[in-house]
């Protein structure tokens, strides 16, 4: 057997469950940077690198944001290894290239939701970019 299941109304992925909590877990931490005054410019933008949760713009400053989503308590900073931050980094200078901002004021931030209550916790300028922009 697969890792999906025919239903009345198509096939049915075992991993739909996780992408509607993850994508719970996005708009909740979207509305707290809202609240909190940044401005979303992009959710899941993707590049052939990979994929930014979100980006958006604290006064003139892009900021890219992890999203992190978890049920027990964590440190989410755990969760952005050396690996992920390097990934981020080129992620985030394709972004800047792209939309013609190379040298514009840039950070990263990792906001960590907790799974059942969607409660947010923002780290604010949680690492530096591993490579030069």
């Amino acid at each position: 057997m697969g890792g999906s299941r025919r239903g009345a109304r198509g096939t049915i992925g075992m991993g739909d469950g996780r992408k509607r909590l993850g994508d719970r877990g996005e708009s909740a931490a979207a509305e707290h940077l809202e609240a909190s005054g940044l401005r979303i410019v992009a959710r899941n933008w993707r590049s052939r690198i990979g994929e930014l949760d979100l980006v958006a713009l604290d006064g003139d400053t892009v900021v890219f944001v992890e999203v992190k989503l978890r049920y027990d308590p964590f440190d989410p900073l755990e969760a952005v290894d050396g690996r992920k931050q390097h990934k981020l980094s080129r992620l985030a200078f394709d972004f800047l290239s792209r939309h013609g901002m190379l040298g514009a004021p840039a950070r990263f931030d990792v906001v960590a939701v907790e799974g059942r209550s969607l409660r947010c916790t923002h780290v604010t300028d949680a690492f530096d970019s591993t490579i030069d922009y």
